[in-house]
């Protein structure tokens, strides 16, 4: 059995960019491990800190996942320009790579990582955690000799296409639909596309563990919202697929039945 760590920028990132793959992996009696390098806490010390925490425990938990280690660095937020760091604690985006390179590689070496889940060179959207997740990633892959790097990602042409037809119904500004053009990966870079519709009632529920995001104001807590009011059959058919960049691999679109399969031709 092989052990998978996935590193992440923020609490819910776990079950949004890898749950369905964190669920399957730890289904097949593999050891899951996920990493978190903010706590999505953007101020100080705050009962918000440990909430956001708790949450993501418990959606790992109904992942199937056996430890969560969090970073101990602060969220960087999406402020222009970046706040300042709070008491004692150093934002993500703004610390140094290696040093963040080396706590995770420590990890890494620990727990004789075999695969390590990471982002994309574009973090995925853009955030700047994420594009932090990214480097570090590569950074402690090569400190820690890991095996194999996987980078989550979207296909980015069906997300181009949605926006701007959401463009022309009025429904999203223009800027948004250029923005991402250069968002997550081209599909014809992508290596590994995994099915994971068989995790479709874990990672359900993992989201709902994420009260705080689902209920709250963010841009994403409409859509958190009516996915947990979607069917188990219909969640796991919508949200089934997840896709992943081996960094040097040729790219390979077929269907995977886990990150350690062959694809399906």
């Amino acid at each position: 059995m092989a052990t998978v760590v996935a590193f992440h920028a923020h609490p819910d990132d776990e079950v949004l960019v890898t749950g369905g793959t964190l669920a399957c992996a730890a289904s097949e009696g593999h050891r899951v491990v996920v990493v978190t390098a903010t706590d999505g806490n953007t101020g100080g010390a705050t009962d918000e800190e440990f909430v956001r925490m708790r949450e993501l425990r418990a959606s790992s938990a109904a992942l199937g996942v056996h430890r969560v280690v969090h970073l101990g660095y602060a969220d960087s937020g999406r402020s222009e320009p970046m706040l300042p760091d709070p008491p004692g604690r150093v934002r993500f985006a703004r610390a140094d790579t290696e040093e963040a390179a080396e706590r995770l590689a420590e990890i890494l070496r620990a727990e004789r990582a075999d695969v390590l889940l990471s982002y994309d060179a574009n973090g995925g959207y853009g955030h700047r955690d994420h594009v932090k997740v990214h480097e570090v990633g590569r950074s402690a892959v090569a400190r820690a000799s890991v095996p194999l790097l996987l980078e989550a990602t979207l296909p980015r042409e069906p997300i181009v296409r949605a926006l701007r037809l959401a463009s022309c119904l009025g429904l999203a500004p223009r800027k948004t639909v250029d923005a991402f053009r250069g968002a997550y990966t081209p599909r014809a870079a992508i290596t590994h596309r995994i099915d994971t519709r068989r995790a479709a009632r874990r990672r359900r529920a993992a989201l709902a563990a994420h009260e705080s995001q689902v209920h709250g104001t963010g841009r994403l807590a409409p859509l958190m919202r009516l996915a947990l009011r979607l069917p188990v059959s219909v969640f796991g058919l919508l949200l089934g697929r997840e896709w992943y960049v081996e960094p040097g691999a040729a790219p390979a679109y077929g269907l995977r039945s886990s990150i350690f399969a062959e694809p399906l031709r």
